[in-house]
């Protein structure tokens, strides 16, 4: 297990709370601050879960004003979905609670903007795809097309929620046609060797530490964190230009918020060169690439 998918150590609780985090029975390693006290919400699609301590952090140094920021970083299918007026559930805890920014890819977020329930999103991100495998790379996995060796135990993240998973089926067909992407998504599935994820960003490198899956397709800013800011037993194969697929990360203000200032100075955040300098050094390429 790495370091970041174990629950907050009890260090960081305050002599005000009451602590019940419990690893493994009550970890909710994706949920952050008080949604009740908080200046800013902001629901961000779970695959930048590394980069948010550091980014609201840099964000609440120019905004003095905004002294607690709740953040949520859960597959982007569900925080969209929990974005129109949905109920958020874990276990038997029920969140009701309305985003003043909401980040997704574009296609996402395209449906709410049409809807009327966001300002136009703005694009302060992209990131290319890589995969993961476990130190030495037993299976000798090289390329794309090895995800669809029988012998090959992949971790796919789940098509209904994950909007990087149809990227990955993009960049399968560029390096076999559309019978790669039939083998590793269809074909496999339905004989339990390809894995569907419902928290990518959090399952597929439990399972392949635990040695249940031997490759995971993923963006290539998750393979570098584990890889390199966490140390863990892991290495990244990268998937070369011409079969890679670049996607997009962007953002927008809720309407009729109830922060609407504080979230769109957190777009500008995003936006400008501080957050492009911070989100550089977790390896996210810029809005334009």
């Amino acid at each position: 297990m790495s370091a970041h998918s174990a629950a907050p150590p009890h260090a960081e609780t305050s002599t005000d709370v009451v602590d019940l985090t419990v690893p493994p029975v009550d970890a909710i390693a994706d949920l952050h601050g008080n949604p009740t006290a908080a200046d800013l919400i902001l629901f961000m699609n779970g695959n930048q879960f590394m980069v948010m301590d550091d980014a609201v952090e840099a964000f609440r140094q120019g905004q003095p004003e905004v002294r607690e920021v709740f953040f949520e970083t859960i597959p982007p299918g569900k925080l969209l979905e929990q974005a129109r007026d949905r109920t958020l559930q874990i276990g038997r805890l029920r969140l009701s609670i309305k985003p003043d920014a909401v980040a997704a890819g574009p296609g996402l977020l395209a449906p709410l903007y049409e809807d009327g329930l966001i300002e136009q999103p703005v694009v302060y991100a992209s990131n290319d795809l890589a995969i993961l495998v476990a130190k030495g790379n037993p299976k000798s996995i090289r390329g794309l097309a090895d995800l669809a060796r029988p012998e090959v135990r992949v971790a796919m993240p789940n098509l209904r929620y994950e909007g990087v998973a149809e990227l990955i089926g993009q960049a399968l067909e560029k390096a076999g046609g559309p019978q790669l992407r039939r083998s590793v998504l269809e074909e496999k599935a339905a004989f339990g060797h390809t894995r569907w994820t419902d928290i990518h960003h959090r399952e597929s490198a439990l399972w392949l530490a635990a040695g249940e899956v031997d490759a995971c397709p993923l963006w290539s800013t998750e393979a570098r964190y584990h890889c390199v800011d966490l140390g863990a037993e892991m290495e990244t194969v990268t998937i070369p230009a011409e079969h890679n697929v670049t996607g997009k990360y962007a953002i927008a203000v809720v309407r009729d918020c109830a922060h609407p200032a504080a979230a769109q100075a957190y777009v500008d955040f995003l936006r400008g060169p501080s957050g492009r300098e911070l989100y550089a050094r977790y390896g996210f390429a810029g809005p334009d690439v």
